[in-house]
């Protein structure tokens, strides 16, 4: 019983060793990963740093500085005002222009439409400019641009140059405002390929009627032309041998209507005798 004794205090202090290099081995495999975990991050914290160091350099560098804006579309006041209300100057990086931010800015100009803007490295931005181009005036409580996509976009000022074809009768509701716009630039880009005194440039008012159709008045004849907003492209031709006709008898200037809103034909209306 005693020899048994002595041989059960031999093996749990055998289990004891083994429990204590059992341990010892976990910690040195533990320990080990938590170096390499270490080394790992140290190594990614000091690439991270190199970068941003980098990265801080080439935004200050003056090497990279802006020292030309290549402008393409618009010149003049418009590009003196789109570089000052942006505030670009020379002091400024190549490489620390938002240019996401500096598109919206210049977006807000009223003559610009679009911009598209790149960096050209190491000292050039180049700004490709849409510029806003007037086809119609609008009337509603005052005078607007539209231009040829039917977006009205601008008020007209004193200043600005009013030689468009006014259009009238224009919704109030927004939805049906760019409706109606849409229609009337159709009839504005049949017109353009027309010749005097058919063309557009001769047209004083384009009047949006409540019933759905359009109205013209052109600067050589004092009649009301009517007509579907997208009939004009088949009738013109018939328009044109109505008005010679009316021409030709002298009645030309007596006319106070010419309606196209039919097949075989127009309905001509004059003046009371």
């Amino acid at each position: 019983m005693k020899k048994r004794a002595i041989l059960t205090k031999r093996s749990l202090r055998k289990k004891r060793k083994w429990a204590i290099f059992a341990v010892f081995g976990v910690i040195q495999r533990i320990g080990s990963g938590l170096l390499k975990v270490f080394l790992l991050v140290a190594v990614i914290s000091a690439v991270s740093l190199s970068f941003l160091s980098l990265y801080h350099y080439l935004l200050t560098s003056p090497y990279m500085k802006l020292e030309q804006i290549d402008m393409i579309g618009v010149d003049g006041k418009i590009r003196n005002e789109l570089i000052e209300m942006c505030g670009l100057n020379s002091e400024q990086g190549l490489l620390g222009l938002k240019l996401d931010k500096l598109k919206k800015k210049m977006e807000e100009h009223p003559w610009i439409r679009a911009v598209k803007l790149e960096r050209r490295f190491p000292h050039t931005l180049i700004v490709e400019v849409e510029k806003q181009v007037p086809a119609a005036l609008a009337l509603t409580d005052r005078f607007y641009y539209v231009n040829r996509w039917g977006e009205i976009f601008k008020t007209v000022s004193e200043s600005d140059d009013n030689d468009f074809p006014i259009i009238t009768g224009l919704s109030k509701n927004g939805s049906k405002a760019k409706e109606q716009l849409g229609k009337t630039m159709h009839v504005i880009s049949i017109l353009e390929s027309e010749h005097d005194p058919w063309s557009i440039e001769e047209v004083s008012e384009i009047h949006l009627r409540k019933d759905g159709g359009i109205s013209l008045y052109f600067n050589h004849l004092r009649a009301e032309i009517t007509f579907m907003w997208n009939e004009l492209g088949d009738k013109i031709d018939g328009l044109k041998k109505v008005a010679e006709h009316l021409n030709q008898s002298g009645k030309i200037d007596t006319v106070t209507h010419i309606n196209l809103n039919y097949e075989d034909g127009a309905v001509v209306s004059f003046k009371n005798s």
